[in-house]
């Protein structure tokens, strides 16, 4: 009848990657990148369990590579149908793909350079040219207008507020009358530059993510929390590093850091972002007015820089992101990536972490084996490229910032459903933060179950 099949983000919180089977059709929701831990990541060099050009079609909840990356992997693969998106998110996805793929490219040659990984030589796991290709075969449509992707099953997207184009997957299953809807990851209410998220009246089936299941965003005033770490840096003529994601959390932090200087909380000072990915999605973001929240919309019909401080510089060129290097503070830095994965940040860190008078600051959730969660947890030295580095700079968390939202959050959207769904199911999320959330659904006395990596669930019919 209909079946999914947990193919990532199934007991952990990365590697996004749902197989939807009805009637005999196979959808693909999200194909993600798994992050952090090692084995997590050799997951990416599998092949999906079933043939890739046996899919009909593939759905994208939004752009972040750990609910795109693989794509590139599973069109060299075979796969050659439709791909579906927001507007938004197709635009995003064009910088983020090519991006991801360059990395990859750097990484390898970087490895066979320095000679530190064990594989002669080391490959990327895909290239730039893959994932332009994949990016080509992407169509798109609108929120709140329902599409037939595929012969009885109708897709509509609704607004997920997590970062521009990100959707809420309703998938309407005409021949056995099911309601299969897909969180994505959920944004936060009342959070700058975007609109809220949208409820969802009713599902049979709910499959919603659970990365701050088990937490509350408790940093009350994020603003004065930014400001104390920008200033006590500023103090000790310090540098701030700010390992953030180039979509979303830099465009938040842009946003913020110019309210902070209009208000003389800070003061006026170089504000530089090294993501050449970042420098192309913030004029995306300013180019998409229909997903703009009210203040966002006012500051930019206004011919306001809502974007940007007053000394802000778009670094893109790899030349100028060393030269950052000898520029002493008092200054900020945003770099991706944002768990300090990959990136031009890791050149930063390496050079600022040693320096008792920088400040490292995370602005939004660490996974369990990322650079950033073991810098946060205390480790004295970590090592990048190769090299053992002294940790010697202050690390700082702001909570405040995440783009995720918590469980509160979660919940308040779920009440929207005009009745339970038959099952829900938790996915995208480490365990403490799944099984959280799944005492919290089922305490509403909703049916709650976290699926496993590889395990095929039957989905209840109507009742």
């Amino acid at each position: 009848m209909a079946s999914l099949h947990f193919l990532g983000a199934a007991g952990t919180v990365t590697g996004s990657k749902f197989l939807l089977e009805h009637d005999g059709q196979q959808v693909l929701v999200d194909c993600g990148l798994f992050q952090g831990q090692k084995e997590l990541r050799q997951r990416n060099w599998q092949p999906l369990p079933l043939p890739a050009r046996e899919l009909d079609a593939i759905v994208l909840t939004h752009a972040h590579i750990d609910h795109t990356g693989g794509l590139p992997r599973v069109i060299r693969e075979g796969y050659d149908g439709p791909i579906y998106s927001t507007p938004g998110t197709r635009d995003l996805t064009a910088l983020l793909l090519p991006d991801s793929a360059y990395l990859h490219e750097e990484e390898a040659r970087y490895a066979n350079k320095e000679g530190y990984s064990k594989h002669h030589p080391a490959l990327p796991l895909y290239t730039v040219p893959d994932a332009e290709r994949s990016v080509g075969m992407i169509e798109t449509f609108g929120y709140e207008r329902p599409k037939e992707i595929l012969p009885g099953i109708t897709l509509t997207f609704y607004r997920a507020g997590h970062i521009l184009g990100s959707a809420v997957c309703v998938f309407d299953l005409k021949s056995t009358r099911q309601r299969v809807v897909f969180s994505g990851d959920l944004g936060r209410y009342q959070a700058p530059i975007l609109r809220d998220p949208q409820s969802v009246d009713s599902a049979t089936t709910l499959v919603v993510e659970s990365t701050y299941g088990d937490r509350q965003h408790r940093e009350q005033k994020p603003m004065e929390a930014l400001r104390d770490a920008v200033k006590g840096a500023f103090d000790r003529g310090g540098v701030v590093v700010i390992p953030a994601f180039a979509v979303g959390r830099t465009q938040e932090l842009l946003f913020h850091l110019r309210n902070l200087e209009e208000a003389k909380q800070i003061p006026v000072v170089d504000v530089f972002v090294d993501s050449p990915m970042a420098c192309d999605a913030t004029p995306v973001y300013l180019a998409h007015p229909e997903e703009h929240d009210l203040v966002m919309k006012s500051l930019v019909e206004r011919g306001a820089s809502p974007l940007a401080t007053q000394k802000t510089r778009f670094v893109t060129s790899a030349q100028e992101s060393k030269r950052l290097n000898m520029h002493e503070g008092p200054a900020i830095i945003i770099s991706a990536s944002g768990m300090a994965t990959g990136g031009r940040v890791l050149h930063h860190l390496k050079h600022r972490l040693p320096d008792p008078r920088n400040t490292v600051l995370f602005v939004g959730y660490q996974s369990v084996g990322s650079r950033g969660r073991k810098l946060l947890d205390g480790e004295k030295e970590c090592r990048i490229h190769g090299q053992v580095v002294p940790v010697g700079a202050e690390i700082r968390t702001v909570s405040g910032f995440s783009a995720h939202a918590d469980w509160t959050e979660t919940m308040r959207w779920m009440e929207g459903f005009d009745s339970p769904p038959r099952q829900t199911l938790l996915v995208h999320g480490e365990p403490d933060a799944l099984e959280g959330l799944r005492r919290r659904v089922q305490s509403k006395g909703w049916k709650a179950y976290v699926p496993g990596y590889l395990e095929k669930v039957e989905l209840e019919l109507a009742a």
